[in-house]
């Protein structure tokens, strides 16, 4: 269950890739998506996810923060996606340090409320629903499905630079990227008035 829900293709996974791609903070990124990960699904377990399901308020207030996150990021990748010459496999355009790397993985990992929706909310209530002995071992495999692919995402990457050495090929990715956050963006704010 795990890996079936980390794996859809979505803005924290985009934001490893990229990072994987230009060798950049790989192992910090990788680290701090399954921490955090882990850190969610145990708290969705141990009974947030019931507190999180009577607060509409608190849910559609990440919802709108979360698009508004994904719309500027959105946009930066198409604004990159433009830049044939700045483009490198190593270090792509302009090199992040390792604290603006954490708070972007921040941003994408805490901002997005389908990893709240995905590891508080869905796997903490199926967690929650497992027998007591049996709970521990379903956060641990939670858990570790999510550092495996992480960390498969992240230093599986280097495999795919040759690939990436052409300015093109940043381009496709940057303007995926993109697209691919603002479709996210639009779909949390139609779903914020949806519910309405």
């Amino acid at each position: 269950m795990g890996f079936g829900l980390i794996v859809a293709i979505g803005a924290q996974n985009a934001f490893v890739l990229r990072q994987g791609l230009r060798r950049e903070h790989v192992g910090s990124v990788v680290m701090f998506c399954a921490i955090a990960d882990a850190v969610l699904i145990t708290i969705g377990v141990t009974g947030m996810a019931q507190a999180l399901g009577e607060s509409p308020i608190l849910t559609q207030g990440l919802a709108l923060a979360g698009s508004a996150f994904l719309a500027a990021y959105g946009l930066q990748a198409l604004r990159r996606a433009r830049q044939t010459r700045r483009l490198r496999t190593a270090g792509g355009t302009t090199a992040l340090s390792r604290g603006a790397a954490m708070t972007q993985a921040a941003a994408f990992t805490l901002l997005n409320p389908h990893v709240y929706l995905d590891t508080v909310l869905l796997v903490g209530s199926i967690g929650a629903q497992q027998p007591s002995p049996v709970r521990g071992w379903f956060v641990a495999g939670a858990c570790t499905a999510s550092l495996l692919w992480f960390g498969a995402l992240g230093l599986g990457a280097r495999w795919l630079a040759p690939c990436f050495a052409r300015p093109g090929a940043w381009q496709i990715l940057d303007g995926l990227i993109g697209c691919t956050m603002w479709v996210l963006a639009f779909l949390l704010i139609r779903h914020v008035f949806a519910v309405h």
